[in-house]
């Protein structure tokens, strides 16, 4: 059993894996981090050097892989839920949570985050708002589709979203001795 938080970016997902985890006695991981790690340079160099097809391959992989693990909370890219096959993945393994925020929270957390530039890639020619709209125009229907609990992230804190998700879902903690 594991729980797979989807959304976009800047929604929250690495420090609510981190806290999940903490707060269960789970593994966390990242997904980006682990595609960064794999591919040995950024996904800006990935899109950059490969072609986002490149990337959404490595993702897919990544993701599948993860998905086999057990008392894992997984900070899944956002775009990963994008290709069938992976939403199947991701919700035969365990609990599917989608971490919402307006466009506007989500683009002042990415403007505010120093990684985001060098880190992430544009998606698309628009500017940073605009391209944030018209993703969330077409994820939401597939993060909907995804996701077995929605939490909207919107002026809460961590610690108030994960207690949210943890009383939401019958999950356990890993009794000591045993992770």
């Amino acid at each position: 059993m594991n729980i797979i938080l989807i959304g976009y970016r800047a929604t929250g997902k690495t420090t609510l894996a981190r806290l999940l985890a903490e707060k269960l006695g789970w593994e966390w991981i990242d997904a980006d981090v682990v595609i960064e790690q794999r591919a040995g340079k950024s996904i800006a160099r990935i899109f950059a050097e490969n072609g986002e097809k490149a990337f959404r391959d490595l993702e897919a992989e990544v993701t599948a892989e993860l998905c086999r693990r057990d008392h894992l909370v997984l900070a899944a890219g956002g775009g990963a839920p994008m290709r069938e096959e992976t939403r199947r993945r991701m919700r035969e393994s365990g609990h599917v949570v989608w971490l919402t925020a307006s466009p506007e929270t989500i683009h002042a957390r990415m403007s505010g985050d120093a990684t985001t530039a060098t880190r992430r890639p544009s998606l698309t020619q628009k500017g940073a708002l605009e391209e944030i709209v018209h993703l969330l125009g077409q994820r939401t229907p597939v993060y909907q589709e995804t996701a077995h609990l929605v939490v909207d992230t919107e002026g809460k804190t961590p610690e108030q979203i994960a207690c949210e998700i943890l009383q939401a879902l019958p999950v356990q903690p890993v009794a000591e001795g045993s992770a």
